[in-house]
C-alpha cells in the first residue's frame, strides 16, 4: 500500500504523486519551496489522492485570507466524494470546520487525530498554526512534548517536530529551553522557518538585541532566499532589533528594501509592514506615503470574517491613509458599529480610530509600545 514519507497509507496515489506530496508537505513544515506547486503536481498526477488535495488546503486555510479561504472550501468539497482512510477523515473533518471559522472545532479533531497518529507532521503543523490564531501556545508545546518521546532523532522530519515544541516552548515563556531546542532544530533544519524564528523571539523577549541582529546576520544566507515564503517576518524581526536599538532609519530602509520586496499579497504576509510602520509611526518618523501606498495593497485581503488579527492591521493602514470614513472602515472590518470597532481598535492599539487618524493628519507622536 502507498504510503508517505511518515509511514501514513495514501489513498488514491500514484508513486509519482507521493513524491510530489512528500516534497510538498516538507516545504510547507519548512515554510520553503513551492507546496502549492508539489501538491498541485500530485493532484494532477493522481486526481483521486486525497492528502493531496487536502495538503493545498491546509496550506490556503491556515493563510487567513478571503481569497485563499475561498480556494480552500472548494479543496475540501473536492474530497467530500472520495474514499477516505482513518487519517485522512480526520484532515477532511478539522478542515471542514476550519474553511467555516470554527477553529476551535478543528483543532479538537486534530488534537485526537495526532494522539493516534504522532508522526503526522502535516497535522502538527496545521494544529499549531491555528492555536497560535487562538492564542493557545500552550497546546502547541504540549502537543509536541506528547509526541517528541516517540520520535528517534533518525527518523524523517525529527527536526520539525523538535522545532515546533521550541516555538511551544518560547510563547509560553520558558526561554532557554526555547532557544536550545530551536538552535538544535536549525542544525537538523538549516533552511527551516521555525527555528531561526523562534530564536529571534527568544532574543526579542529577552532583550538581546545586538545578539539577534548577529543571529540574523550569521544565517541570512539560509532564510533571505527566494525559496523563503515567510522571510518577509524575518525581515520584519530584524527590523524591532533595530528599533531597540534606536536605529530608526536602518529599520525604515529594511521596510523599504527587503519587507517590501518580500511581502505577499497575502493577508498575514501584509500585517508585518502594517505592524512596522506604526511602530515607526508612533516613534515619530516621517513616513510619508507609505501608508497610503500600503492601503492600496490591503485591498480585497480583509474582510472581517476570517481573523481579527488582519482585518486589525488593515483598518491601522486604512485609517492613517484618510481613504475612508471610520464607519465605513469599521464595517469593512466585520463590526456591526462603529463603536464596537472603536473599543476594539483602542483595546489592541492604546487609541481610538479618530485618535489614530487625527495623530497621523497633525503629525502627533505618540510614544507606545506594542
Amino acid at each position: 500500500m502507498s504510503q508517505d514519507a511518515q509511514g501514513h497509507h495514501l489513498s488514491g496515489a500514484t508513486a509519482t504523486s507521493i513524491a510530489d506530496y512528500d516534497q510538498a508537505v516538507r516545504a510547507f513544515n519548512l515554510v520553503h519551496g513551492d507546496s502549492i506547486g508539489r501538491f498541485d503536481a500530485a493532484r494532477a498526477a493522481a486526481p483521486d489522492f486525497a492528502m493531496a488535495h487536502l495538503g493545498k488546503a491546509w496550506v490556503f486555510a491556515v493563510a487567513n485570507d478571503p481569497g485563499l479561504l475561498a480556494q480552500a472550501r472548494v479543496l475540501v468539497e473536492d474530497v467530500r466524494p472520495l474514499t477516505l482512510n482513518e487519517r485522512e477523515a480526520a484532515h477532511f473533518a478539522a478542515l471542514s470546520h476550519l474553511v467555516r471559522g470554527a477553529r476551535s472545532a478543528a483543532v479538537a479533531v486534530m488534537d485526537r487525530h495526532l494522539m493516534h497518529y504522532p508522526f503526522d507532521l502535516l497535522g502538527h503543523q496545521g494544529a499549531a498554526l491555528v492555536d497560535g490564531f487562538l492564542g493557545r501556545f500552550p497546546w502547541v508545546r504540549d502537543r509536541s512534548a506528547r509526541a517528541l518521546p516517540l520520535w528517534s532523532k533518525d527518523r524523517p522530519g525529527y527536526g520539525t517536530t523538535l522545532a515546533f515544541h521550541g516555538f511551544g516552548l518560547e510563547e509560553a515563556g520558558d526561554y532557554a529551553r526555547a532557544e536550545d531546542e530551536s538552535r538544535e532544530a536549525s542544525e537538523l533544519e538549516p533552511l527551516s522557518f521555525w527555528p531561526h524564528h523562534t530564536v529571534a523571539h527568544v532574543m526579542e523577549m529577552t532583550g538581546r538585541p545586538e545578539d539577534g541582529l548577529g543571529w540574523m546576520t550569521a544565517r541570512e544566507a539560509l532564510w533571505s532566499t527566494p525559496g523563503h515564503v515567510n522571510q518577509v517576518h524575518i525581515w520584519w524581526h530584524k527590523a524591532l532589533f533595530h528599533l531597540e536599538l534606536g536605529q530608526y532609519d536602518a529599520a525604515l530602509a529594511l521596510y523599504d528594501g527587503p519587507m517590501r520586496a518580500t511581502q505577499r499579497p497575502v493577508a498575514l504576509s501584509l500585517t508585518n509592514a502594517s505592524a512596522l510602520l506604526w511602530r515607526l509611526d508612533t516613534l515619530g518618523c516621517d513616513i510619508g506615503e507609505r501608508w497610503r501606498d500600503l492601503a492600496a495593497l490591503w485591498e480585497g485581503h480583509a474582510d472581517g470574517k476570517c481573523l481579527v488579527f488582519p482585518d486589525i492591521h488593515a483598518a491601522m493602514a486604512e485609517l492613517r491613509s484618510g481613504r475612508e470614513a471610520i464607519a465605513r472602515v469599521a464595517e469593512r472590518s466585520g463590526y456591526e458599529s462603529e463603536a464596537a470597532f472603536s473599543r476594539s481598535f483602542k483595546r489592541e492599539f492604546g487609541m481610538s480610530p479618530a485618535a489614530w487618524r487625527k495623530a497621523g493628519a497633525q503629525g502627533t507622536q505618540f510614544q507606545q509600545t506594542h
